[in-house]
């Protein structure tokens, strides 16, 4: 590798001058890049020697722009699928394509990814910043972190991240984000006369089922004899059948005598198909989300479970936070007291953490004034 300075002469007599950096890259090839300052050309100098070294160097001559590494990134991820849990959705596609098309491309789209440094990724987080909010921000950056990566330039944007804010960062409520004990009861004795409903909400409120999973409950996982049910599958938002979320999504819950005498009495009257799911349409199909939740909406408003427009109170989700508030609450106001990796497991959750960031507020606090005094009685007596 060389570092040399040029000199010549245009055809008006006008003297000019730059610096060359002359340099062959780990594939053998020779490289030569021009730059207007000693110190330009140093810098390039020194860091693409430390680049080749580490066989990660790109020359600007043989890398792709931004916006063809993301379509090969988005063929790879259809190809190959997500974390090894077969083809991805292509509802996570469609998110891929709108990060690509609304903020990725139109900010660095034509831009050589031999272009790109840490310092440019910073400049493309804090514009994202400053027209999005901060979690679409976090999900925007993390594609292009992941579209880096694929294309083994993944170290340009390794120290880049969006915290998270603290500040702003909701808590859900009993009432307001999810449906309390006394709620639940109604709803339940709402539904008593339509088995389908019942069965449904007894099975979103006391197994915590994401809305996917209920949509793509079998019966071939749900063990009445054993009072059992197993999380296999989950339907995407096209009724499209798949593996769970994640690994740990992967579960089993053990079911109250109440639920298995409901799943019961449904499965007698339950359309029979090849899909074999537990709350299917009137053919036997899958259910599309937003049709489940209208169902349910009747039943809402004749137990009075309504907003103050006097509209249906809750979506589906919020019947996951209440079995979520369910297992955590103490025994003396009507919970199960599980501990938190218990709650964990049976939410399906990847992570202890994220079991806590969303329902830590939830737990019993420990270390009151009582507990306090018994124990510096304990400790002085």
């Amino acid at each position: 590798m060389s570092v040399r300075k040029r000199v010549w002469t245009t055809r008006s007599g006008e003297t000019k001058e730059a610096w060359i950096v002359d340099y062959t890259d780990q594939q053998g090839d020779r490289h030569i890049q021009t730059f207007d300052r000693r110190r330009e050309a140093d810098d390039y100098a020194a860091k693409v020697h430390q680049d080749v070294r580490a066989g990660i160097h790109t020359a600007p001559s043989k890398s792709l722009t931004v916006a063809e590494a993301a379509e090969a990134w988005i063929k790879q991820v259809e190809a190959n699928g997500m974390k090894g849990h077969g083809p991805a959705e292509r509802s996570t596609i469609r998110q891929y394509r709108q990060h690509i098309n609304l903020h990725i491309a139109p900010r660095l789209g034509r831009k050589k990814l031999a272009e790109l440094g840490p310092k440019t990724i910073e400049q493309f987080r804090d514009d994202l910043l400053a027209t999005v909010s901060r979690p679409l921000a976090r999900k925007v950056l993390t594609s292009l972190k992941s579209m880096l990566k694929v294309a083994k330039c993944g170290h340009i944007a390794a120290d880049v991240s969006v915290g998270v804010s603290k500040r702003g960062k909701h808590r859900v409520v009993a009432g307001t984000d999810f449906p309390t004990p006394q709620e639940i009861k109604r709803l339940i004795d709402a539904a008593k006369g339509d088995k389908k409903r019942h069965a449904l909400l007894l099975t979103a409120a006391l197994t915590g089922l994401r809305a996917s999973e209920l949509r793509g409950l079998r019966w071939a996982d749900v063990d009445l004899k054993a009072a059992e049910l197993h999380v296999r599958q989950r339907a995407d938002r096209y009724c499209t059948m798949g593996d769970p979320k994640s690994d740990s999504s992967k579960r089993a819950l053990p079911l109250a005598p109440e639920l298995v005498f409901a799943l019961k009495e449904w499965k007698l009257a339950c359309p029979q198909s090849d899909a074999g799911v537990v709350f299917p349409t009137s053919t036997g199909a899958v259910e599309h989300h937003s049709n489940m939740l209208r169902g349910l909406e009747p039943i809402m408003k004749s137990a009075g479970v309504v907003d103050k427009d006097g509209e249906p109170k809750y979506a589906l989700h919020a019947f996951r936070h209440f079995f979520a508030s369910w297992c955590i609450n103490p025994k003396e106001r009507g919970g199960r007291e599980l501990p938190p990796k218990v709650a964990q497991e049976l939410l399906g959750h990847s992570s202890i953490v994220m079991t806590l960031d969303i329902y830590g507020h939830l737990f019993p606090k420990e270390g009151g004034k009582t507990e306090l005094a018994d124990a510096t009685r304990t400790l002085l007596a």
